[in-house]
């Protein structure tokens, strides 16, 4: 049996079709929306789940996965607690960097730049769009804070179940979106022998310039 704690032996070769300068768009989120749609249309699970990397006061990072749930020419937007660890390390370090990861057809997706805080119409918006369920258990917890235990989260969701009856339980004012607006994008094909094909696109002036990076 393997050594679970040893695993240097353990590799897969990639097998997926090359990418190429002339096969990149000039602009880099028109990249990602084609990226992203083949992603879905093929079944990937949890197409839209992004690694988030942000960056706490004294410097030490941290990473945990969100779900996009829009983007456009403006950034990419998600949604959660503004006290939770990544709210509170982005209100004094607004910077971020998204990692997408779409294995089944060795791709990923990296995107870094500035962050900025949704409007509360926007996230009244999406709040009220939520599933009720997800409404409560939102409205009930305060994301990353330690608790007794599960009764107590539990507890909290059936106390606002009895105040809202009617399951319209307003969006907590710490509860909002944030949108990451990019400066920086790389594009990754995964290829044979670890001869990856790479590409960044860097904003320059408000142009976008791309280029090879090496595996």
């Amino acid at each position: 049996m393997n050594d679970p704690k040893d695993q240097r032996e353990v590799r897969r070769e990639y097998q997926s079709e090359p990418l190429r300068r002339r096969d990149l768009a000039d602009d880099p989120l028109v990249q990602f929306a084609g990226w992203l749609e083949a992603a879905t249309a093929l079944g990937a699970k949890d197409a839209t789940a992004m690694a988030l990397a942000t960056v706490a006061e004294d410097g030490t990072p941290s990473v945990r996965i969100v779900l996009l749930k829009h983007f456009d020419a403006d950034g990419y937007c998600w949604y959660t607690d503004y006290r939770s660890q990544k709210g509170v390390e982005l209100a004094s370090h607004p910077v971020a960097s998204g990692l997408f990861y779409w294995r089944d057809f060795d791709r990923q997706a990296r995107i870094t730049g500035r962050v900025e805080t949704l409007s509360d119409k926007e996230a009244d918006d999406y709040f009220q769009g939520r599933p009720e369920a997800s409404r409560f258990a939102s409205a009930a917890s305060i994301q990353s804070e330690s608790i007794r235990d599960r009764d107590s989260l539990e507890t909290a969701v059936a106390e606002l179940k009895v105040r809202y009856p009617d399951g319209h339980v307003p969006r907590p004012t710490e509860w909002g979106g944030y949108r990451l607006r990019p400066h920086y994008y790389e594009f990754w094909q995964g290829r044979e022998a670890r001869l990856h094909d790479r590409f960044r696109y860097l904003l320059n002036g408000g142009v976008w310039q791309v280029e090879r990076l090496q595996p």
